[in-house]
């Protein structure tokens, strides 16, 4: 009698982690749904929605490698699936959005704009990808792309909501949107949050703090929103500012968790 051999796929685990996985794939899908609907929005003229789009991209985006992690099924597939979602999300919707919004007058400066955010993105995302398992998850080097995103979203968002046409402030959007690009792909280090862990219990004051939180952002979502990446965009230079007057004061100055 032949001797019957169990199938590889369930002899050897990491070949089950190459296939497709139903959950985590519909919420990237979702992701580069927002990300396509954005663009179609700015085509039309309608910023506002294609603004709020990219915000969305930004949740989805978020919610996919954790519940893959959180399920365990992370794919290689997924991974790069992930990749081509945030390039077209985080890298051509908001250079798009934004070259339709206020750059397009601009002739070509406009486009250069645009298309240095474009491929700070694609850069970025490349180096994330080819530094996984080497640097420290704790940080990003460079501004996210879903933060560079969101800052770009959000600076187009609160001006249309304040019925100011992109034309009159069509050079703060061309600095605004070399600024983001040229931070994506710099060596600048910002907080990922990766080494926050929801399964540990809190202090019972984080729960109102949260509460506050989405009271904060509901009450004026535009402006609340920019602010906060704004904040977060600088942040990485105020610690590299902070880092760089510590190395010259002799190391003197407390306080500051340093990245190693």
């Amino acid at each position: 009698m032949p001797e019957i051999r169990p199938r590889k796929a369930l002899m050897n685990p990491e070949l089950r982690r190459r296939g497709i996985y139903v959950l985590p794939n519909l919420l990237t899908t979702a992701a580069l749904f927002a990300g396509f609907y954005a663009i179609v929005q700015a085509m039309t003229g309608r910023f506002e929605y294609a603004a709020v789009a990219i915000f969305i991209a930004m949740v989805f985006d978020g919610l996919d490698g954790r519940v893959a992690r959180m399920t365990r099924t992370q794919s290689a597939f997924g991974a790069e699936y992930d990749s081509l979602s945030d390039m077209v999300s985080f890298g051509a919707a908001p250079a798009l959005v934004v070259f339709e919004w206020a750059l397009k007058g601009m002739g070509k400066w406009g486009w250069i704009a645009a298309f240095v955010y474009c491929a700070g993105a694609a850069l970025r995302l490349a180096r994330f990808n080819t530094n996984i398992g080497i640097v420290d998850k704790r940080w990003f080097q460079g501004l996210p792309s879903p933060a560079a995103a969101a800052l770009v979203a959000g600076f187009v968002w609160i001006i249309n909501d304040l019925d100011i046409a992109g034309e009159t402030v069509r050079w703060y959007a061309f600095a605004l949107t070399l600024f983001a690009g040229l931070t994506m792909v710099s060596t600048v280090r910002y907080w990922s949050g990766k080494d926050i862990n929801l399964r540990r219990s809190v202090p019972f004051m984080a729960v109102p703090a949260i509460v506050l939180g989405y009271a904060l952002v509901s009450s004026y979502p535009p402006g609340v929103l920019f602010a906060l990446f704004l904040a977060y965009a600088l942040s990485g230079y105020a610690m590299l500012a902070w880092e760089l007057l510590d190395k010259r004061n002799g190391g003197r100055n407390k306080g500051v968790a340093r990245p190693d």
